[in-house]
């Protein structure tokens, strides 16, 4: 038999189901006489029963208020104009409904409270359309990188040799690093540096990744956060691993081959980075300004973890910020200048 459309069960239809009930009809049979499924039978029964009895009237009243409170979820952001510019200016900083609710519920008591699914049925309502597009999307998996390269690092020390410490994110100063790279025909690389703790990021567009020019900046870094120890990805550009650990006088620790997932906070704060600079982009044309703009956004954003509290405002309170980082040293500068002239003649 084909499956008519859904409906809502009407009042009419729960006073068959009362009586059906009490002369001890299964709940198949019930379904089959309604011409409804089991489960929707069984979930009206269990759902709207009052003390274990299923009240037509009662039931029938229960339902309506749901109903009644569940639409109303979506309107209360429109008659809330402070609420509503409020989710407004949030979700187009790229924040998650979740990330506003909490926000809302655990830092900001000016603004009445509501429920992230409240926010969804705003957005997916014809009130919220327009804000749709900058919802967030999940993206594709990365692809592993090639045997050839993780082959040429030696004597590294694997993350399952890292202190427990570090795992169960009990100290600021552990940092994970990785790298986004170009498309096919792109050139340059971003690298990224993150805080377990705090969420904390910082962002560098490379022109040319060079072993010298990215080791000096990761140091330069230590002058302005504190830095405990560095997981890092096997990429070939740190096969100088050993100098790095001495020269930032940190122990560095690497994830086993293909295991991405074990330095996971680095890969999502990649997936989020990658809303704004698509997979397959030339990174060289994005400006420095640009990359600052996506650090800042990401870092200023509220986080459950954290108790709806921005990285920047965590690791502020705790006193993680040494000084202001200067993001090039003049023999970095130098070295990036003579690329960007190089790529230009």
């Amino acid at each position: 038999m084909k499956n008519k459309k859904y409906s809502h069960i009407k009042k009419a239809e729960r006073l068959e189901i009362a009586i059906l009930l009490d002369k001890g009809y299964s709940y198949r049979n019930i379904a089959k006489s309604q011409k409804r499924s089991v489960s929707s039978v069984s979930e009206e029964i269990s759902n709207n029963s009052v003390n274990g009895k299923y009240d037509p009237q009662k039931a029938d009243h229960k339902a309506y208020v749901k109903r009644k409170y569940s639409k109303y979820q979506g309107m209360k952001v429109v008659s809330d104009l402070r609420l509503w510019n409020y989710i407004e200016d949030k979700i187009k900083e790229d924040w998650s409904p979740e990330e506003i609710s909490g926000r809302i519920e655990n830092i900001n008591t000016q603004i009445k409270p509501i429920s992230a699914k409240g926010i969804y049925k705003f957005i997916y309502s014809v009130y919220g359309r327009n804000l749709e597009k900058f919802l967030a999307y999940k993206g594709k998996k990365k692809k592993p990188r090639t045997a050839s390269k993780t082959e040429q690092l030696k004597d590294r020390v694997f993350i399952d040799k890292r202190p427990k410490i570090i795992e169960k994110r009990r100290r600021f100063g552990d940092w994970e690093g990785d790298f986004i790279v170009s498309g096919k025909n792109g050139k340059g690389v971003i690298l990224t540096l993150y805080e377990r703790k705090s969420k904390y990021c910082i962002l560098k567009k490379f022109l040319v990744q060079r072993t010298e020019l990215i080791h000096q900046y990761i140091f330069e870094i230590t002058g302005g956060v504190v830095m405990n120890s560095l997981t890092l990805d096997n990429d070939i550009v740190f096969k100088k691993h050993r100098e790095l650990s001495e020269l930032l006088g940190r122990p560095i620790y690497f994830c086993h081959p293909y295991h991405s997932w074990e330095k996971g906070g680095v890969e999502n704060i990649n997936k989020l980075i990658r809303r704004y600079i698509p997979k397959g982009s030339d990174i060289s044309q994005y400006s420095d300004e640009y990359i600052k703009t996506i650090q800042d956004k990401l870092n200023n954003r509220p986080r459950k973890c954290l108790k709806y509290k921005t990285p920047f405002e965590v690791m502020r309170e705790n006193n993680q910020f040494k000084k202001e980082i200067k993001y090039l040293l003049s023999d970095t500068l130098k070295v990036e200048e003579n690329t960007k002239a190089k790529c230009s003649a």
